[in-house]
């Protein structure tokens, strides 16, 4: 794996960050009786996955490393079930933001290896 220098160039953070901007403009259709309920939920929970990562690629240790890593994978499988949620509620479609969840929890896993390789 390719040393990086900064979180922003990790592909698996700007795509968690791109999940994110799609989640903000998402939720502003969302009906406005759920601002403090299912919308507030959505947005902690994405923003909480680019985040983690950012926050683990700092940490010195794998240990340290894996519990954000793993607190992202968290909030990953905590937005899906806010999307199917929506979905259900017919707020949107949300087929396409779960399918873009799916390929980040691929590359969090991936990441994950990797680094547990490099010992």
């Amino acid at each position: 794996m390719e040393k990086t220098k900064h979180f922003k160039e990790l592909v698996v953070w700007q795509k968690s960050h791109r999940f994110v901007l799609d989640i903000y403009k998402l939720t502003k259709l969302f009906p406005k009786e759920e601002l403090f309920g299912l919308t507030s939920q959505l947005k902690r929970s994405a923003v909480s996955v680019s985040g983690n990562i950012a926050e683990a690629y700092r940490k010195r240790t794998l240990p340290d490393k894996a519990i954000f890593l793993n607190t992202a994978q968290g909030s990953l499988d905590e937005s899906l079930c806010y999307l199917i949620l929506a979905h259900d509620l017919e707020y949107a479609n949300t087929e396409a933001l779960q399918t873009d969840l799916e390929e980040i929890a691929r590359m969090l896993n991936a990441y994950y290896t990797a680094m547990n390789n490099q010992r």
